[in-house]
């Protein structure tokens, strides 16, 4: 027993954060051979701007959650492409690569993780309580959470913030690496499970960028386009007159995505920064990417 599980009184449900990708798929395939205990329902989601590789693992496993009877339902605060783009929505800033007006490198203030992973998540997990927003959760009344964290990421293992739900690593509890939940989807049939973020997440390396390329070249397509479309900042600010300082890219070398040299790096050992390497895919409530970066691009300096 890992010591993030619930010491005291039982959840009234079971809930399953399910990223579709490596570690989230594992757990939900674990509990549906009764490995583990099953769920009251796997909740996905859903950013909108998923590869499509991401949304057909999603209907595979859904299928077998089902015939098992675990329900999967996917939560949404909006598409997280349209929004960026939307000259009439507030922008929710991704962790955007800046050239600033002095040529200095920096990143946007990410806020997509929050707005539309972990916002829906917890709205739903309130709804499925009783209890939906602005209701209040009675003391005592929580859902257990299980998250998809392998043992070689427990650092990444924290407490939920909110009374109303508590947290569980089932792969934890079961000693499993990443590793194993590669080879457990490979003996299932998951073998080429991809990792789960959103098409446009700049934390992307080289690697998921040239699969993204080459797998689904319509993605790309929509990539290159709107990593055009970003170079000033928010439609919205540009429409308003107030373009946001500096230029944005979706790509660290701070050009253009369409003109980015993707080839494996050959001097991969001298470089500072293996611009080739990927972090794991977008987890809800641990941003495998790295801490959350708060440095705004409208400014010489990090935001207070």
């Amino acid at each position: 027993m890992n010591k993030f599980r619930s010491r005291s009184s039982q959840p009234a449900l079971r809930l399953l954060s399910l990223g579709a990708g490596v570690q989230s798929t594992t757990v939900l395939l674990l509990a549906c051979e009764g490995k583990i205990p099953s769920f009251d329902c796997a909740l996905f989601a859903d950013t909108g701007w998923e590869p499509r590789a991401v949304y057909d693992q999603l209907a595979k496993v859904t299928q077998i959650a089902e015939d098992a009877g675990i329900p999967v339902r996917s939560v949404s605060s909006g598409n997280i492409r349209h929004d960026a783009l939307d000259e009439t929505t507030r922008f929710v800033t991704m962790p955007l690569h800046v050239r600033k007006p002095d040529g200095t490198k920096g990143m946007a203030r990410r806020q997509c993780t929050g707005e539309y992973k972990i916002k829906p998540l917890k709205a739903a997990a309130r709804e499925l309580l009783g209890y939906p927003h602005p209701n209040r959760v009675p003391p005592g009344v929580f859902a257990e959470q299980a998250i998809g964290i392998s043992v070689d990421e427990v650092h990444r293992a924290k407490d939920a913030d909110v009374r109303y739900l508590r947290n569980v690593f089932p792969l934890l509890d079961l000693g499993m690496t990443r590793d194993d939940c590669v080879q457990y989807l490979a003996e299932r049939g998951f073998g080429e499970t991809v990792k789960s973020a959103c098409i446009g997440c700049p934390y992307s390396g080289n690697a998921r960028l040239r699969w993204l390329r080459d797998a689904d070249p319509d993605a790309w397509d929509d990539l290159v386009a709107f990593d055009r479309a970003i170079r000033h900042g928010s439609p919205r600010a540009i429409a308003n007159g107030t373009p946001l300082r500096g230029e944005f890219f979706v790509h660290r070398s701070l050009r253009p995505l369409d003109e980015v040299d993707l080839t494996p790096s050959r001097r991969r050992h001298l470089a500072l920064v293996d611009e080739d390497s990927d972090p794991d895919g977008c987890s809800p409530w641990t941003c495998r990417s790295g801490e959350p970066v708060d440095l705004d691009p409208t400014a010489d300096r990090p935001a207070a």
